[in-house]
Parts: structure tokens; C-alpha cells; sequence
């Protein structure tokens, strides 16, 4: 850990954290007792706290976000650079890091044109509600203004975001909600009886719920669809097979855009650029933040076709008829500029293959784990972005308790190594394990975080 703070200095920082600091997701209560952890310093998988100990980081910075590691020299380097030249101007004008990383991005994307600027995953989101109710006043007299999603799925911290996601308890004590959001069920095959789902072909099954709840609402009312190509903290859900295909085809027989949520999987998280493209879809609009610059400096991405873009684009008299929108600090340049040092580092390691092969080899010691662990009822992922569902016995797959499944989280963390758990999010499934690791990952940093939660598991289940 960095020598140059005292422990003096450490004192400081905790005692002006606890007076001052109001963190996120935490019950305060808990620091009248005890000390805040407070992170000092990170290199490749490693984290330090206060206290100077290591602890292995298998969430890329606790939210899937740091996906090319800590202490990127060659990132900072090219994010002062640029803030020297210029750190920021409004986004109604352009500038060289904003033109040169949209369009190294848009390679990425075949079938996306366009890039817009923001500083959050919500706030993405918040831009593409926002332009499918501008295109159905615009084309629609305001009729095709409805916005599915879906069961499990989360889209940001917003009220209209939360409008929009489909976990309950993140949700909680925070309406009334925007209106105009409906939800769909969710797709996770390994809960597929409880749905009431045939055992065959669930997938199609899972996509033509979406279809049922379009009729019932009426196509001429319906927008867009917004999705998660995996769902991420409603418990690491790949989609079944037949899936995407089938919600594809239902949205282009009722000219529904495809919104794809892509703040945790894009940028390498499953092993290709972008999660969709594990699928074969062709969305209208995509969101990311997360993995964008790999938390190095703030950005969010909403990318469109151009064909959106042109539902924009009019010379008539109305001058209410372009984007009217703007992001504060969607017009910073260092966002674009660590973003494209940070694509640059994907490229030239090779770290897709390594998340594809890693990933793989993650998937494996899960299941080898499951086997000496009944209370792993089913494990799932792509690339490195794996979960683990526990629960009480594997022929009723009641859910583990949340509370037990923390306590496992708990003790990892007591053995110096960092892994998630779904939380305070979805009533009475609270209960899946949640691993993403840097895309830097290696067999030994894979090894350490089985051999932790082995550990952890046999202490908390026996």
C-alpha cells in the first residue's frame, strides 16, 4: 500500500469519512460502533484498505466496472493529457476525443451510427426513455409512448429508471413512478416452474410473454422494449436458448425499438465488445457506462441506428422537433479520452479472448464446486460474469435466506477476497453468488476466488 499516508493521516481520513461521508447502499447506523472500509489504493486485481490489508477484487471495483484493473498508467497519463488541452466545452459542440472515441466505438457496433454523451448508466437510460417519447409525439400523437421491461432487470437509480426496473425492493418507498413503464416476466429458465412454463422450448415461451403483454396493452401503444442482455444484479441471468431470436422478431412485427441496456455487459464483460452480440440482435439503441473507460473517468454512452437519429434530423418550421437535451458533463473530454485508452488496452492484451477463456474456466470450478456443495442449485454466466444460485434444497429450490448468502459474501471478505451477492432487490431471491473480475483475470486469481467461497460455504452451510 501507498507509504506516503501516515497512519496519522489514515486516522484523519476515516474520522472526516464517518463526520462527513454518506455512502451508498449502507445503513449508517452500523458506523457508530465501527469504522467505515475505506479503499486506498488498487493495482491489477488488488484492492488496500485503510487498515492496509489485501483483499482480491472479484467485482471490478464492487459494481463491474474496472474491467482492465487498477493502476493503468498509461489511462491517467491520457486523461491529464487531455484535460491540459482541453477538459471540457458543452456538448452542443464536438471535441477531437469525443469525435475519435465515437467512432472507434461505432467499428465496434455494426448497425449503431450515432453516439451520445452522458456521465451515467441511469442518466443513458433516462436519454433513451426520453427519445422514444419524442418519437411517438412526433410520429404518433403521442400514442406510442409505453416502455416494456422487464421481471429482475435494473436500469439506473432515477425515478424514471426505477419506473423501469424490475426489482421490487431497490424500488421500494421511492414511488409514485413515472407512468407509461410496463413489465414483462423475466427469463430465468432455472425458475421456469415457477412461472407455470412447459419444460421444453422455454425460451420462445419466455419471449412470447413479451408478445402476450404487448396485445394486452395494444401495439399502437407500445414504444420500446428495454432489456438487459443479461440481467446482472436480478442474479446473473443468461438468456435461454431461442430467446433473443423470438424477442428480435416481436419487435419488429409491431415497430417496437429494441433498447439494450448494455451499463454492466458492454465493453468485454461477457467476452465479445458488447453482451447483445453473444446473440445475434440487431438493437435500435444501446446503453453503457460501467466498463466504457473502466471507472477511470466518468462516461455513459447511448448509441442509436441512424435511423433514429434521422427521426430527429428535420429542417421543418417546428423548432421543437430536434433532441432537445443536454448532459452537463456528458461535454467533459476526459471520459472519451480514457475510454479510448481503455479500448486500446482491451485490443492490444487480448483481453476479450482472455474473458471468453477465463470465463470458461470459471464456469467449470463453479460447477465443480456445486458439486460438493448441495447448496448450489444452479450455476449460469458468460465470460467473466458468472453467478451462483444457493438454495435450501435442490428438489424445492426454495431460496437460501439472504441473510445466509451474505454471511458467505461476509466471510469471503474476512479471508482478504471480494465477491457480490444480489441484495435487498429482489423479494425472496435475494440469493445468488455474483463474480466479474477484471478481464485481466488469471487462472490463479479464478483458483483464489473458488477456494474462498468453498471455504465460506462450508463454514455458513456446514
Amino acid at each position: 500500500m501507498d507509504g506516503n499516508l501516515t497512519q496519522n493521516d489514515l486516522s484523519h481520513v476515516v474520522e472526516a469519512d464517518k463526520a462527513h461521508v454518506w455512502h451508498h447502499l449502507v445503513q449508517h447506523k452500523a458506523f457508530e460502533t465501527k469504522d467505515p472500509n475505506i479503499i486506498v489504493e488498487g493495482r491489477g486485481m488488488k484492492v488496500w484498505n485503510q487498515a492496509g490489508k489485501e483483499h482480491l477484487d472479484g467485482v471490478s471495483g464492487g459494481v463491474w466496472t474496472v474491467n482492465v484493473g487498477y493502476g493503468r498508467e498509461s489511462i491517467a497519463n491520457a486523461v491529464r493529457d487531455q484535460l491540459m488541452k482541453l477538459n471540457y466545452f458543452a456538448g452542443a459542440a464536438g471535441s477531437v476525443p469525443g469525435a475519435l472515441f465515437a467512432e472507434k466505438l461505432i467499428e465496434k457496433m455494426p448497425g449503431q451510427s450515432r453516439v451520445y454523451y452522458c456521465n451515467s448508466g441511469s442518466e443513458a437510460n433516462e436519454k433513451a426513455f426520453k427519445m422514444v417519447r419524442q418519437i411517438a409525439h412526433k410520429r404518433y400523437g403521442g400514442k406510442k409512448h409505453k416502455i416494456l421491461y422487464r421481471d429482475r432487470d435494473y436500469h439506473g437509480t432515477t425515478i424514471s429508471c426505477l419506473s423501469a426496473g424490475g426489482q421490487d425492493e431497490r424500488g421500494a418507498q421511492y414511488g409514485p413512478y413515472t407512468p407509461g413503464f410496463v413489465r414483462v416476466p423475466h427469463c430465468l429458465e432455472y425458475r421456469a416452474a415457477d412461472q407455470g412454463a412447459p419444460r421444453e422450448n422455454y425460451g420462445e415461451w419466455a419471449a412470447n410473454q413479451i408478445e402476450e403483454v404487448i396485445l394486452r396493452e395494444g401495439p399502437d401503444t407500445v414504444g420500446a422494449l428495454c432489456l438487459e442482455p443479461v440481467t446482472a444484479g436480478g442474479g446473473v441471468i443468461t438468456p435461454p436458448e431461442g430467446y433473443w431470436p423470438r424477442v428480435q422478431e416481436i419487435c419488429r412485427k409491431y415497430d417496437i425499438l429494441l433498447h439494450i441496456d448494455e451499463v454492466v455487459c458492454g465493453v468485454g464483460r461477457t467476452g465479445t465488445w458488447f453482451g447483445y452480440q453473444q446473440y445475434g440482435v440487431q438493437p435500435d439503441m444501446v446503453t453503457m457506462a460501467k466498463g466504457v473507460a473502466s471507472g477511470y473517468a466518468a462516461i455513459a454512452c447511448l448509441t442509436t441506428t441512424e435511423a433514429v437519429f434521422d427521426m430527429f434530423k428535420d429542417d421543418a418550421s417546428d423548432p421543437m422537433n430536434y433532441f432537445r437535451d443536454i448532459s452537463t458533463f456528458g461535454g467533459c473530454t476526459a471520459g472519451p479520452a480514457a475510454a479510448m485508452e481503455n479500448m486500446r488496452i482491451i485490443e492490444d492484451e487480448n483481453l476479450l479472448e482472455n474473458c471468453q477463456v477465463m470465463g470458461d474456466y470459471m464456469l467449470d470450478q463453479l460447477h465443480a464446486l456445486g458439486d460438493r456443495h448441495p447448496v448450489i442449485g444452479n450455476v449460469r454466466g458468460k465470460g467473466l460474469f458468472l453467478g451462483a444460485e444457493l438454495v435450501e434444497d435442490r428438489d424445492s429450490r426454495r431460496p437460501a435466506p439472504e441473510a445466509q448468502v451474505q454471511a458467505v459474501v461476509a466471510d469471503c471478505m474476512a479471508q482478504g477476497v471480494i465477491i457480490g451477492a444480489t441484495n435487498r432487490s429482489i423479494p425472496g431471491h435475494n440469493n445468488t453468488l455474483c463474480y466479474s473480475p477484471a478481464l485481466i483475470a488469471t487462472k490463479d486469481d479464478i483458483d483464489h476466488l473458488i477456494a474462498a467461497t468453498d471455504g465460506a460455504l462450508s463454514r455458513v452451510f456446514g
